[in-house]
Order: C-alpha cells, then sequence, then structure tokens
C-alpha cells in the first residue's frame, strides 16, 4: 500500500512537471508567434511627381523598408529611407537616411547622406520677407549626418554626433533681393559640426505615439580648422503624448534651433517651415539666427475598419485623423517679441500600411500667415511617418 502510494506521488508529480514545462513551451511559442506577427519586415515605395516653372516636371519616389534586428519582442524597428528625383531641368536629388535600433533599443544609430542639386527660393533675411523678393537660385549641397546614442540607465540615452555639410549657391535669375543682398559666405561654404546629445525616451512606440515623451539636447561645434569659420549650433526639442482614450491621443511639440558665432553663413541659419514643423511655409521662407516653434496635434483612430476589395487583393486598412495647430518665430539675439509668432493649423489623414510597426503614410493640408497684398501661405503634405 505504501509503495503504491510513493509510486502515485511520483506519478502526479512528474505529471505537473509535465504540464508545467508545456505550458511554458506554449506560452514561448505563443510569444515567438505575437513577435512574428508584429515583427514583419515591409517595403512601402511610394511615387511622388511634381511641376513648377522653374523645376519642370519633376518624378521621384519615397522608399521606406522596416525592420528589426532581432528577436527581442521589444525591440523598436529600424528603418531605411532612400527618396531620389530628378526633373526635366537636370536637376537632381538623392536623400539616404538609416535608423537603426540594437540590443534591446540599448543602442540606436542614425545617419542622413544626401546630394541635391536642386533650385531653392531666397527670400531674403528676417521674418519679413516678401514674396515678389523672391530669388531663383542654383543649390548644390553634400550632406553627411551621423549619430550614435546608448542607453545609460533607465530612459536616459546618450551619444554623440558629426555633421558636414558643403553648399554652393549661384543665383538663376537677376531679380530678387539676392543680386544686391549682403551676405556672409554668399556663393557657399562649408562647415563640420561635432556634437554631444543627451535624450529621455518613455514613449511607448516612436513611430505613432499614444503616451509617453521624448526630449533631446544636442550641443555641436564646428572648429575653424574643419570648416569655413567657427560655429556653434544648439538644438533642442521636446514630444509629450496625452492619451484621451484609446482611440485619441494629444501630441504636444516644441523645438529651438539656434547658430552662435562672430559671422554667420546665411545656408546655415535655422529656417522655418516644412513637413514636421510649421507645416504651410515654404522651408526657408523665414530665417534668421534663432528659430523657436511649437505645435499642438490631435489624433483619431477611425473603427471599425473599411474593407478594400482591388481585384484579388484584400486589403482591412485602418485610418486615423489629424487636426493641428502651432505658432513660431525666426529672430537675432536683439530682437524677440511676440509679434515675431506666426500661426500655423491644418487637417491630416494617416493610413497605416504596417500596423505592427505602426507606420503611416501621412497627408496634410496646412495654413500659415497672410501677408499683406499676398495669398495666405499654405501646402499639400504627402510624406511617410508622423510628424513628430
Amino acid at each position: 500500500m505504501q509503495r503504491t502510494i510513493i509510486f502515485t506521488t511520483i506519478l502526479l508529480a512528474l505529471g505537473q512537471r509535465l504540464a508545467a514545462q508545456t505550458t511554458l513551451q506554449d506560452t514561448v511559442k505563443q510569444q515567438e508567434k505575437d513577435t512574428a506577427v508584429f515583427h514583419k519586415r515591409s517595403f512601402f515605395p511610394l511615387p511622388a511627381a511634381a511641376y513648377s516653372q522653374e523645376k519642370g516636371l519633376e518624378v521621384g519616389v519615397v522608399m521606406l523598408y522596416s525592420f528589426y534586428t532581432s528577436k527581442d519582442p521589444v525591440l523598436r524597428n529600424s528603418t531605411i529611407n532612400l527618396i531620389p528625383s530628378i526633373t526635366t531641368e537636370k536637376q537632381f536629388k538623392i536623400d539616404l537616411k538609416t535608423d537603426i535600433w540594437t540590443d534591446a533599443n540599448n543602442w540606436h544609430f542614425k545617419s542622413n547622406l544626401r546630394y541635391h542639386d536642386f533650385p531653392i527660393n531666397f527670400y531674403g533675411l528676417g521674418d519679413t520677407t516678401r514674396k515678389a523678393g523672391a530669388t531663383l537660385l542654383d543649390n548644390r549641397r553634400y550632406k553627411v549626418q551621423l549619430e550614435a546614442e546608448k542607453r545609460i540607465g533607465g530612459h536616459f540615452y546618450a551619444g554623440l554626433s558629426l555633421l558636414f555639410q558643403h553648399d554652393t549657391y549661384k543665383a538663376a535669375e537677376d531679380k530678387g533681393v539676392y543680386p544686391e543682398m549682403s551676405l556672409i559666405d554668399k556663393d557657399g561654404g562649408y562647415a563640420t559640426f561635432i556634437g554631444a546629445t543627451g535624450i529621455y525616451d518613455n514613449r511607448d512606440n516612436q513611430n505613432y505615439t499614444h503616451k509617453g515623451s521624448w526630449m533631446r539636447l544636442n550641443v555641436a561645434f564646428a572648429p575653424a580648422f574643419l570648416s569655413k569659420r567657427a560655429l556653434w549650433k544648439f538644438d533642442g526639442q521636446v514630444r509629450h503624448f496625452i492619451p484621451i482614450s484609446a482611440r485619441s491621443t494629444v501630441g504636444l511639440n516644441g523645438l529651438f534651433n539656434s547658430l552662435q558665432g562672430s559671422t554667420l553663413p546665411f545656408y546655415l541659419l535655422p529656417e522655418m517651415g516644412n513637413d514636421l514643423m510649421m507645416r504651410g511655409y515654404y522651408t526657408g521662407r523665414y530665417r534668421d539666427q534663432n528659430y523657436l516653434a511649437g505645435q499642438v496635434e490631435y489624433r483619431y483612430f477611425l473603427e471599425p475598419r473599411i474593407p478594400v476589395n482591388i481585384w484579388f487583393l484584400h486589403m482591412e486598412p485602418k485610418f486615423a485623423l489629424a487636426a493641428f495647430g502651432g505658432s513660431g518665430a525666426v529672430f537675432n539675439n536683439r530682437d524677440i517679441a511676440m509679434s515675431h509668432f506666426k500661426p500655423t493649423y491644418g487637417l491630416g489623414v494617416r493610413w497605416f500600411y504596417d500596423e505592427g510597426a505602426k507606420l503611416t503614410i501621412r497627408i496634410d493640408y496646412a495654413w500659415g500667415e497672410k501677408r499683406r497684398g499676398e495669398d495666405r501661405q499654405s501646402g499639400l503634405y504627402l510624406s511617410l511617418a508622423e510628424a513628430f
């Protein structure tokens, strides 16, 4: 009888151990399955076309490849972004960006390699420039930007940065402010900035954040022996997201850029306006020694999904809507006033083409300032990834 009890006890113990191992194996398999579902690679090409009198027909493509450097379930996705385009006026540009996360998000590497031979409109300096004063400039730019950051504890990262930029400029027309304007390095120049970066990042997702904060400060110096002149550059940015409900969130974003030195090249001065901040303004319409801007954006997930059937392709794409507004100003060290600040506001829609990584295609339309005698400044933006 005693032997029977002992034998039964052993069998029960073995059965419990096998059941525990089976449960653990099932859990591991489920985690691997969940990771595989969300850690998918994706590649999305987005054709782009535009026309203007000075450029002719511009044809290009925006390509974004998303991947993961390991099977770590908490690892953020890495991306490679390539944007080449060419015009019928034999103008060309290519932009290659990488954003790599490794080792349980302990290391973060970014790079930007850019070359363009492309015209730009130069309006002058300050925040009172006129549209009628624009001069079309031929601009050739070589740019190399490298950044590396390591987690030093908790949500804090520290790293180094390197930026090399070389520009040449030539007026493509005689009209406008450029021909008679006195500018530092009017025909172009070069600079090499070596910097240090500090970051705080506790966002739940870096591509489409629902809650959390991101703060970054970069201080960089361009020594005279590596640059045309000695310069200091300060870049600070804050992002904070407040969840309103499971479907909606409010994002707050602020930035400050500053260029300091005894003489400041005009092409390195902070510029207002692009598809990320102060949407609705032509990049460089207003530029000066300092740039301060902020924006707020409300995002709302649309549910349920709307099925789309195109021949053999069946999709249930996920969409979100957005409304945003903000204000910004450029100014020099001697003159800052509330009158410098200009408005921006607009609406947008997002399509999640990679739900696992929460990668989106973004369409925004924004309005800006209306100066006397001019149409209201505005812009339509078609981009991969969020503004912030």
